[in-house]
């Protein structure tokens, strides 16, 4: 990779990704599992699997319903784990059918990931035209308004593609239990997740080495938040808008949500970069800024984790003592966490350590 200077003028030194191209075979013979050794993590809820399995049977319906993705896309849908994703993430659930919409958002925001952002995944992605894609995608869950002939095109336009009739369904279905305050929350949060692949397909496409901090700033837009949006929804209750908005409360959501985006970048390291040595992520990153081995990078994006995760739980434990409602939410975040954290930890079919320990 070609190294790139600082776009600011302030560092004065060019960076480039440490990631060697044979990466995956130097890995392969020695592979972990299971938790990250040193990462600060509580233990989530059990997921009961006649649950998980009842509403990954929900979600392979209404996929097929709607004809989201062909028959030989199955293996990765089994091996995800959506139905076990979610009931992990959400204990506190009332009921299978608020898991199962929680189940059909998940599964949208990935067949809009894969089908529209990821190159190496075959599916169509790119990084060129991103931002046309993903305009149409967000008018999916925002729609357009117009005279009425041009909604009806649009509204052709919508059930014409597979990740758009995905978006648009799954936030139906979504809206039936949810208040339009909490509806209107996701729908923004989706717009922050756009916005987030925007930023990494052109850093990608220009070849931009990002800092440690740039590249964090852009996994808060580019990350689970849209997850964790709808935490109270899921869990029968809400809180309300003018709570929600308040800074404090602002802060600890970005907090859980980066928590868990760097935990996906640790899990996910070796799959990575297999596939593509030049992928960012937090320790090719920190490596690179830093001019350290990855072993290095990756110990240190441990620590980022854990001082993030820290910061999380001192601050939430500090607003809950005010309030019920927000010790609910927090409890409802860090469920989530927990629940996210145990589902990297334990899906083999998708992830492996490297042998850092």
């Amino acid at each position: 990779m070609t190294p790139r200077s600082d776009p600011t003028g302030t560092a004065g030194q060019a960076l480039a990704l440490p990631g060697p191209p044979n990466l995956a075979a130097s890995l392969k013979s020695r592979r972990r599992t299971g938790a990250i050794p040193g990462l600060l993590y509580r233990p989530a809820v059990p997921a009961d699997p006649e649950k998980a399995a009842e509403v990954d049977r929900r979600l392979e319906t209404w996929a097929a319903g709607l004809d989201l993705f062909p028959a030989a896309w199955k293996g990765d849908f089994t091996g995800f784990q959506f139905g076990r994703a979610v009931v992990l993430q959400h204990p506190g659930a009332v009921g299978l059918e608020r898991l199962t919409a929680a189940g059909k958002l998940l599964l949208a925001e990935n067949v809009v990931d894969s089908c529209y952002c990821e190159e190496d995944e075959g599916r169509g992605g790119a990084r060129r035209g991103l931002g046309g894609r993903l305009i149409m995608a967000q008018s999916a869950v925002d729609p357009y308004h117009g005279v009425p002939e041009l909604e009806e095109e649009w509204g052709r336009g919508m059930r014409a593609d597979g990740p758009l009739r995905s978006y648009h369904c799954a936030l139906e279905d979504f809206s039936l239990f949810a208040t339009p305050s909490q509806t209107d929350r996701f729908v923004h949060d989706i717009a922050r997740l756009h916005l987030g692949y925007l930023a990494e397909a052109a850093w990608a496409e220009t070849r931009y080495v990002p800092r440690v901090w740039e590249y964090l700033v852009m996994r808060q837009f580019n990350n689970f938040r849209p997850c964790l949006s709808i935490v109270d929804a899921v869990d029968g209750y809400e809180l309300p808008e003018q709570v929600y908005a308040r800074p404090e409360i602002q802060r600890i959501t970005a907090l859980a949500c980066n928590a868990t985006t760097i935990v996906n970048d640790l899990y996910s390291f070796t799959k990575e970069l297999a596939s593509d040595p030049t992928h960012l992520n937090l320790p090719q990153v920190v490596a690179a800024n830093e001019r350290c081995g990855l072993k290095t990078a990756y110990l240190e994006s441990v620590e980022i984790h854990n001082r993030i995760m820290t910061a999380f739980e001192e601050e939430s434990a500090l607003l809950s003592a005010g309030s019920p409602l927000v010790e609910r939410y927090a409890r409802s975040l860090a469920a989530w966490v927990s629940g996210n954290h145990e589902w990297h930890a334990t899906n083999t079919h998708r992830y492996h350590l490297p042998d850092y320990w």
